[in-house]
């Protein structure tokens, strides 16, 4: 039997190293179906409960891998429900390539039925490349077009395919007018930027005349630990993490101040409030008031930033140098350069703020709460984390002890929707985690609010799918407190309103009971005290876990400085009536004491 387009476009799949496509069929894709029921495994047909779900595990498997994610879905609404985790790739600058079924040619324009206009769905969330292949010679060109610009743009693309185009007898390119030949299975990547030498003496200058230097880095310095780690030792720095940069440096480190912004750290908070220069190294972070303060429209610190996106420096601060390279390549010319202070004054300020902040955010977690602190359950588990864990963080109030109290050390990776900040993200990521690192522990930190979303569906994924992994731990911890508590605490501290049942409140369900009932290793937590061994037993269990744990919606996710304007909006919502005014005030001065007395009991 000769090869259909679909044949060849798997093994084109395969050329670039694919080894499984997370996917939901549809008539729109049949052809693509039935070429991976002849591919023998290879590339994997991952199904997935939704195809938004066979995006983000797409984006999951592209972060902790480095490599391409890819996903598939039919024409029509699949291709619709795919939008969400590709805006989730496009904003965290992940490489995914979408496949995309769509109406057989001849009934284009026939408002036909699942007939959608592809090309203006996808124009913006895959404007880096977006191809329709409409005969099978466009085939390997498009397949490899899409692939070297998701790599080389970290951004998602997408392949567009009518069904009747799948099950067309495949013909190559040939060498003649208006064929286009297939590019190959390679990236070639240029020689790794560095900026001009004149650029480099101007940053080393304004660095050197500092005396307080902060550090800020993101997802950008990820391959550049070990260059951070060298200039902030010569410059005598503290060095603060953008979320997407969490795992960048580990959390052992004594200057290390944590996260940055509203989920941050009051040690990161402090660093950029004291500093009198500061030195930004591939991030984004969109926060400015986060950033040195401004007076009278001046900056009170310096900046330097480094980038190789020269579009994107100087965004976010008043930087006077830029310089537009490599992370790593950039840091190691600009190493030579440095001498840094002499005085280790403000490098003994930044360790002892830390110290500090661990001491603080330790105590806070073992307040009493009803019946469980959420803050309690990471700190747990940064207690007995793996040294080779990758975790996976949902977004809402999770995101906020994630951030705070997660600890990073060994060769933890950890990840989660950083700029769109969609909820529904940490369980695909933690499938796309263990389908590139099936010999790892992965771990997903959830709320309900997610879970009754779109993430309860797939343990069943986690459970059809263990058997393929040598490691078989993918432990689902869900934050259960019936509530959607970020949204009900920004309610109340940025527009002073009561928490409103009708929105907030979820309805109660049993998730160990779900995830038992399919052969899950499964606990319910609603003692504090049993949050220790629930960890240790999900850690040492011979196939998947999910922990339940009943906690407090109460426990304030107070910002590293509240200000009085937080605070006087918070008690507007308690005069109004908020439903759990006398327990979350309680709470609340609790969890602040403890910040202004970390050594009190």
């Amino acid at each position: 039997m000769a090869d259909t387009v679909g044949d060849v476009l798997l093994a084109r799949l395969r050329d670039w190293g694919v080894r499984e496509v997370f996917a939901y069929p549809g008539d729109g894709i049949n052809g693509l179906v039935t070429a991976f029921g002849r591919a023998d495994d290879d590339p994997a047909f991952v199904q997935v409960r939704h195809e938004e779900m066979a995006a983000l595990a797409a984006v999951g498997h592209a972060k902790f891998s480095g490599g391409v994610g890819v996903c598939a879905a039919t024409s029509g609404p699949g291709a619709i429900h795919l939008l969400n985790g590709l805006y989730d790739a496009k904003l965290d600058h992940v490489p995914v390539v979408a496949i995309v079924g769509q109406t057989a040619r001849s009934a284009m324009g026939g408002a036909y039925q699942q007939e959608v206009d592809l090309h203006t769905l996808f124009a913006d969330v895959a404007g880096a490349y977006l191809v329709e292949v409409d005969v099978p010679e466009q085939l390997p060109n498009a397949v490899d077009r899409a692939f070297r610009t998701a790599l080389t743009r970290r951004a998602p693309t997408a392949i567009i395919v009518p069904s009747d185009v799948q099950e067309l007898t495949y013909s190559a390119p040939e060498h003649e007018f208006k064929h286009v030949p297939a590019g190959g299975t390679t990236v070639l990547r240029a020689p790794a930027a560095v900026p001009p030498d004149d650029e480099l003496d101007r940053a080393a200058e304004l660095l050197d005349a500092g005396e307080k230097v902060a550090i800020l880095v993101g997802q950008g310095a990820r391959g550049a630990a070990a260059e951070v780690t060298a200039v902030a030792e010569v410059l005598g720095a503290g060095v603060a993490k953008a979320l997407l940069g969490k795992d960048v440096l580990p959390d052992d480190l004594p200057w290390v101040t944590g996260a940055i912004g509203l989920l941050g750290t009051r040690a990161s908070y402090e660093l950029m409030r004291d500093c009198d220069t500061l030195l930004m190294i591939g991030t984004g972070f969109p926060y400015s008031q986060f950033l040195p303060e401004y007076k009278d429209g001046t900056p009170t610190a310096r900046a330097v930033q480094i980038d190789l996106d020269g579009g994107v420096v100087g965004m976010r601060y008043p930087t006077e140098v830029n310089l537009v390279g490599d992370a790593a390549t950039t840091l190691r010319a600009l190493l030579p350069r440095l001498s840094g202070p002499a005085d280790r004054a403000w490098r003994e300020t930044v360790e002892s703020n830390v110290a500090s902040w661990w001491r603080t955010v330790e105590s806070q977690s073992m307040l009493d709460a009803k019946p469980v602190n959420p803050m309690r359950i990471v700190q747990e588990l940064s207690q007995r984390l793996p040294a080779d864990a990758i975790v996976a963080a949902d977004s809402g109030s999770v995101a906020n002890w994630y951030a705070r109290l997660l600890k990073v050390h060994g060769d933890v990776r950890c990840s989660l929707s950083g700029t769109l900040a969609t909820m529904g993200a940490a369980v695909p990521y933690a499938i796309g985690a263990k389908f590139a690192h099936p010999d790892r522990p992965a771990i997903a930190l959830v709320g309900d609010g997610a879970m009754q979303m779109n993430n309860l569906a797939e343990l069943l994924t986690i459970a059809r799918y263990a058997p393929r992994w040598a490691d078989p731990r993918l432990i689902v911890c869900v934050l259960h407190n019936n509530d959607l508590t970020q949204v009900s605490w920004e309610l109340r501290a940025m527009g002073g309103a009561p928490r409103f049942d009708a929105s907030q409140a979820l309805p109660d369900v049993s998730y160990a009971d779900f995830a038992a009932g399919i052969g899950l290793h499964a606990v319910t937590v609603d003692d504090p005290d049993a949050l220790g061994p629930a960890w240790d037993a999900a850690l040492a269990a011979d196939r998947p876990s999910l922990i339940d744990v009943h906690c407090d919606p109460d426990v304030p996710p107070i910002p590293p400085h509240a200000t009085p304007e937080q605070a006087v909006s918070v008690l507007q919502a308690v005069l109004k009536g908020d439903p759990d005014a006398g327990h979350l005030v309680a709470q609340g001065i609790r969890t602040k004491l403890r910040e202004l007395l970390p050594r009190n009991g």
